[in-house]
């Protein structure tokens, strides 16, 4: 039998183990928050326009590029002196440099996912017309100053005395975990530059009614907003544990009383959420509208994310699903009363969202007497007036604050004629005008001319597919053969998409197998459809269709517009079109050839 082995270990090599398991439950939590951008990236882009993908992308990632930097170098010294400043405390350097090589930049790091969240926010609302550098001026700004401020009024403070907490903490403000001092600021923020700015082009009539204009994906939208769902485990829940106590000469397990509350407390805000909005957005349109479930989602996680620590899961049910439901009902308010243009949606998800969750967690409270007592939460049916009051001025405080800077920013770069793109470029959309790509290349532009020259403008089609004035130079014969002088024919089908592959199989057995596939927008005799984007109907006049195209020579024409014919009928209306051409001349590439030869 072999003796067990007795290790001693010393207490300073305890204290450096449980900061070192600290560390790295920071640092995962950290790289969790992180990982939101992408959902951000992805729930943004999908509510923009095909046009301006490119832009949102390239915003994303400039946002955590510059932001990151800014907020190492000035923010979080910043934050930490107007904290220690209005409360009397003492003050320290105005940059990070100081910091301890280790835990101390760790804390840096996860300060800095929180401003950057803030941060990304604001690009969803000004989306499709703001130039890139006014928002990466914005950003910079933002990173150095605005969150900071904010952060420092509610969070940090500590160069100040013993005791003294940041003076909206000190006045009673409760923010875990950044409703309002993350989404809240960024809520604000977006909604404030989106009514500087300016709506988008077409957005509103003379009228002032309102344009319905859909993002491009849906896709991109939804997975997105999961994405930050999976992300925001790390806000609420990494803000709530601490595995081992950090105290010296302490080695045992840190703070876990909340963090299994915490952890159910953000998915029932999540959930209930989606059901608040789903159910908002029956009630309104008469569907379950699928970008209202998905913010509302959002909006249920920000609403139960800042007294996250603090409210019961039934706290969590009715606070989520208030959060969900406000959101189709502030985001009408804002599009068709204020006549903003929140491309996606930022402040009734965000803002409104955050305020709220702040606002009544009281009546849900689990710290009874302490802080007001709690209306539902332990049989309390007792409630003290003060419990809200703190609430109240802290979000005003920092909602004044975000539109007055926020405004300020942005109004001077209007000013300077630096905020917004020309018309000719918000037409062609920030792709092409602010970065020179094109996103989906493949699909080409709207008013591309095959030539390579301008597009006419008010140009008469004839129905034979000839131009007004000229007649057709050859006709296609009625036993199927081809003019003598051209016998080289083009034709050009219109059909629906999911008949592409009876159409390919049909030309190949009448011997016609080369052929050109496009996908295509256009409208003919189909009837217009409506669509739907966040409960609200729209015209859907061009529908989607593959433009087919076969030149031939040895086969005749007619047997390819009848094999095209069989391939894309379905008996109904948007069916399509086969239109038949004359080629003047064919060569091939390779060869040289010629004429029939060629074909």
């Amino acid at each position: 039998m072999v003796d067990p082995v007795i290790m001693e270990i010393s207490a300073a090599d305890l204290d450096e183990l449980a900061t070192g398991i600290n560390m790295v439950w920071a640092l995962t939590v950290t790289f969790l928050i992180f990982f939101m951008h992408a959902g951000f990236a992805m729930l943004e882009s999908g509510q923009v326009r095909s046009k301006n993908v490119a832009n949102q992308l390239t915003k994303n990632m400039l946002t955590w590029a510059i932001g990151i930097a800014v907020f190492f170098v000035v923010g979080l010294g910043i934050s930490n002196n107007i904290g220690s400043l209005l409360v009397g405390g003492g003050t320290g350097e105005l940059t990070m440099f100081g910091a301890d090589p280790s835990e101390g930049l760790m804390n840096v790091l996860f300060s800095a996912v929180f401003a950057m969240t803030a941060a990304t926010i604001v690009s969803g609302a000004v989306a499709g017309r703001a130039k890139l550098r006014a928002y990466l001026a914005y950003t910079f700004v933002l990173a150095a100053f605005i969150y900071p401020v904010a952060a420092g009024l509610v969070w940090y403070a500590p160069h100040a005395a013993d005791g003294v907490a940041p003076l909206l903490a000190g006045l009673g403000f409760e923010d875990f975990a950044g409703g309002m001092v993350v989404h809240g600021l960024g809520g604000v923020a977006g909604l404030t530059a989106a009514w500087v700015l300016g709506s988008r082009m077409d957005k509103y009539n003379e009228d002032g009614s309102v344009n319905i204009i859909p993002g491009h994906s849906m896709t991109f939208a939804v997975l997105g907003t999961l994405i930050l769902c999976f992300g925001w485990f790390g806000f609420n829940v990494g803000t709530a544990a601490t595995p081992i106590n950090p105290e010296p000469g302490v080695f045992e397990l840190g703070a876990f009383e909340v963090v299994g509350r915490v952890a159910i407390v953000t998915a029932l805000g999540m959930g209930v959420g989606g059901i608040g909005a789903a159910a908002a957005a029956l009630y309104m349109t008469g569907k379950v509208d699928t970008l209202y479930v998905a913010n509302g989602m959002l909006a249920g996680l920000v609403g139960v994310t800042g007294p996250t620590n603090l409210i019961t899961p039934m706290g969590a049910i009715a606070i989520g699903f208030l959060a969900g439901a406000q959101l189709p009902l502030v985001f009408k308010f804002v599009e068709q009363t204020l006549k903003i243009d929140d491309v996606c949606a930022v402040f009734p998800v965000h803002g409104s969202a955050g305020m709220l969750g702040l606002i009544v967690y009281p009546l849900w409270s689990v710290e009874g007497t302490a802080i007001g007592g709690g209306l539902i939460a332990g049989g309390i049916l007792s409630i003290e007036a003060g419990a809200f009051g703190p609430q109240i001025i802290g979000v005003a405080v920092l909602t004044i604050w975000t539109v007055v800077t926020t405004a300020a920013v942005w109004g001077a770069l209007k000013a300077m004629g630096q905020a917004r793109v020309t018309p000719e470029h918000e037409r062609d959309g920030l792709d092409v005008s602010e970065h020179g790509v094109d996103t989906y290349p493949e699909f080409g532009g709207p008013d591309v001319a095959t030539d390579g020259g301008v597009p006419v403008e008010h140009h008469e089609i004839r129905t034979d597919g000839g131009e007004v004035g000229e007649r057709a130079s050859s006709e296609l014969r009625s036993d199927g053969g081809e003019d003598i002088e051209k016998p080289i024919k083009m034709v050009t089908a219109i059909v629906r998409p999911d008949r592409l592959g009876a159409i390919k199989q049909q030309l190949a057995e009448v011997g016609a197998p080369s052929l050109t596939v496009t996908n295509v927008s256009g409208r003919g005799s189909q009837p217009a459809k409506k669509g739907q984007w966040r409960g609200e109907e729209y015209t859907v006049d061009l529908h989607q269709k593959v433009k087919i195209e076969t030149v031939v020579a040895d086969v005749p024409a007619g047997d390819v517009v009848e094999a095209i014919r069989e391939g894309a009928n379905t008996g109904e209306p948007g069916d399509g079109k086969i239109f038949v051409m004359d080629v003047e001349e064919a060569v091939q590439v390779r060869t040289g050839k010629t004429g029939p030869d060629a074909v």
